[in-house]
């Protein structure tokens, strides 16, 4: 079995999308995640300022962005998502 992109883990596991979704369509649902106003403003607050050079390090914020977020923001979040 291939490893799961840190991607697949995050979206999957703040119930986001399908565990069996592939991996490119996974990718595209966490650019709009990420693209997301509510995700952009949450993952700002914890870059803190500091300008993240590196890719992993923005899965890391989002991922802590989606942390924060309550189960009725994730469920806005998903709805928001699919209307894209």
């Amino acid at each position: 079995m291939l490893a799961v992109p840190s991607y697949h883990r995050i979206l999957a596991k703040h119930g986001l999308i399908e565990k069996r979704l592939s991996i490119p369509d996974a990718y595209k649902v966490f650019l709009k995640v990420g693209a997301d106003p509510e995700v952009q403003k949450l993952r700002r607050k914890v870059e803190r300022g500091d300008k993240m050079k590196l890719v992993p390090a923005l899965y890391l914020a989002t991922a802590m962005a989606l942390r924060g977020m309550t189960k009725p923001e994730l469920d806005a979040l998903k709805l928001r998502i699919e209307k894209k």
